[in-house]
């Protein structure tokens, strides 16, 4: 009779597969049902072999419903970052382009700073939804979604009276008179998009929750065309408008957003109606329980958006004080790395719903699985990354300006980003596996330390003191993506082990296979 090889668990070894010696197939009942993770230990070349394929029937199992949350989400934040490169291109065709695509910067970059906190805010939903589909419970999905619209609400004329003091401190910057002139009135323009956009993000964070991405996607994809037509329009005057300039492309992105919110709206009135989920009957008086608890789980990841967007915001108000061609290559290197970065963050809002509805549901393995086959797709995705900044970062930088100093300028930058790509990654979606499992504290706090104490004081003492420029800048800012990065890799990792110590029984997996 043929060995076979069995699967058990292993708590102090929740992700790592090893393979068991061969064992009599009288011998598995002595095995717990209660398992925890696949492991296995030995060392036969056949062994190795199935090794493997267990692995790949490990990370397959989950990667499949996985994608399917994940394509849709990853094409919404592509969508999401198109349109501020859009606007990006569509200014930069004007006469004197360094300047257009450096108040883009500049503005875009100060108002996301306090916009980002608003929308950090609503990624409670994200725990709230997740927990509560995955434990089938409808009705609190609901009643999350109506205390989320209140709260986006109540903190909208907050964030846009913060908005409307940027004027003064732009202007005590030191920036550019050219670059001030089209700054300020376009991120006057962005203010009034504040509300749609957490609407927009309340609507999102409830839907993606219970399963459904694709209406995301759709919202964002065809809001790309409507803000490509309301650029082309209000920026260079077409269609009875007067040409508006810089400040135009601001108002375009707001009716985009407008669009956006609406478009979800919609989508969640029409599957209450068909599939009568009971939405209509929820209770719509404010439960301030329910938004204390929205703060409570928002606040923390809130507060690392805000700190994470906060200090790209310092750096490009730094960069600004050296000019337009440095500031003008630095929005374009950012939107570069912004857009490559759209793909784990798609992968991390899935992962995120994956490991909060395996909670809901009490089952701590499938979170397990789905956190670290998250960790997998990212890492491959950005490890390719990495090869084509390195190798070509000049011939991406051509696609925005032909202004050949901005091009050599960008084109260094994107060689620097390229170092912190894959670490990148890692830290999305380790904050996104984290946010599913209820922990929101601690990626704010290694953003603090690691942005704020080491990147950005690092940054600024090459770019000035030493005299590098901007991708002294960067190369600081580097260094504190790594070390993030690494550190959330490891608290995921301890997160995660402590799933192991769930007792909730788990199907026990047993291949027979000749040894």
């Amino acid at each position: 009779m043929p060995d076979f090889i069995a699967v058990r668990a292993n708590r102090n070894l929740p992700v790592i597969l090893q393979f068991v010696r061969p064992c009599n197939p009288d011998k598995l009942e002595s095995y717990s049902p209660h398992f925890t993770q696949t492991v296995v230990e030995c060392s036969s070349p056949r062994s190795k072999f199935m090794l493997k394929r267990l692995f790949v029937h490990y990370i397959a199992e989950e990667a499949r419903p996985m994608l399917r949350l994940a394509m849709p989400l990853v094409c919404a934040e592509l969508g999401w970052m198109t349109m501020g490169i859009v606007d990006t291109m569509m200014v930069g065709r004007q006469t004197d382009s360094a300047v257009a695509i450096g108040a883009v910067s500049l503005g875009g970059i100060l108002y996301i700073a306090v916009a980002i906190f608003g929308t950090g805010l609503m990624l409670g939903l994200d725990t709230l939804v997740s927990h509560a589909y995955g434990a089938g419970d409808l009705e609190e999905c609901h009643r999350v979604l109506v205390n989320g619209i209140y709260l986006s609400f109540g903190i909208s004329p907050l964030l846009m009276g913060i908005v409307w003091t940027f004027g003064p401190l732009i202007r005590s910057l030191g920036v550019q008179n050219a670059i001030l002139e089209q700054a300020v009135p376009y991120v006057h323009a962005l203010n009034w998009s504040t509300l749609p956009l957490l609407l927009y993000f309340v609507f999102r964070r409830y839907l993606q929750g219970m399963d459904q991405a694709k209406p995301v996607m759709f919202a964002l994809i065809s809001a790309n065309l409507v803000n490509l037509l309301g650029n082309w329009a209000l920026v260079y005057g077409h269609l009875g408008f007067r040409a508006m300039g810089t400040v135009g492309s601001g108002w375009s992105t707001c009716v985009a957003r407008i669009y956006m919110a609406g478009v979800l709206l919609a989508y969640c009135a029409y599957y209450d109606r068909r599939y009568k989920t009971g939405l209509r009957d929820t209770r719509r008086l404010p439960d301030f329980f329910r938004i204390w608890r929205l703060v409570q789980l928002g606040l923390p990841a809130a507060t690392q958006f805000g700190m994470e967007v906060g200090v790209f915001a310092v750096a490009t108000s730094m960069i600004a004080k050296l000019g337009a061609i440095p500031l003008a290559s630095h929005q374009i290197a950012l939107n570069t790395v912004s857009l490559t970065y759209m793909v784990p963050l798609g992968i991390s809002a899935a992962a995120a719903v994956r490991v909060g509805q395996a909670i809901g549901r009490g089952d701590p393995h499938a979170a397990s699985r789905a956190g670290w086959t998250a960790m997998f797709l990212a890492t491959g995705f950005m490890g390719m990354m990495t090869i084509l900044f390195l190798a070509a970062p000049q011939y991406i930088t051509r696609i925005y300006t032909p202004d050949p100093a901005v091009v050599a300028a960008a084109g260094t930058l994107l060689f620097v980003g390229g170092f912190f790509q894959l670490f990148d990654g890692m830290q999305t979606v380790a904050t996104g596996a984290l946010r599913g499992a209820g922990d929101t504290r601690t990626p704010m706090t290694c953003h603090l330390i690691f942005y704020w104490l080491v990147g950005l004081p690092l940054g600024a003492y090459l770019c000035f003191h030493l005299g590098w420029g901007a991708p002294g800048l960067w190369i600081g800012l580097s260094v504190a993506l790594i070390l993030i990065g690494c550190a959330l890799l490891y608290f995921w990792r301890r997160e995660e082990r402590s799933f192991a110590t769930q007792k909730v029984p788990l199907a026990a997996t047993t291949l027979r296979v000749p040894y």
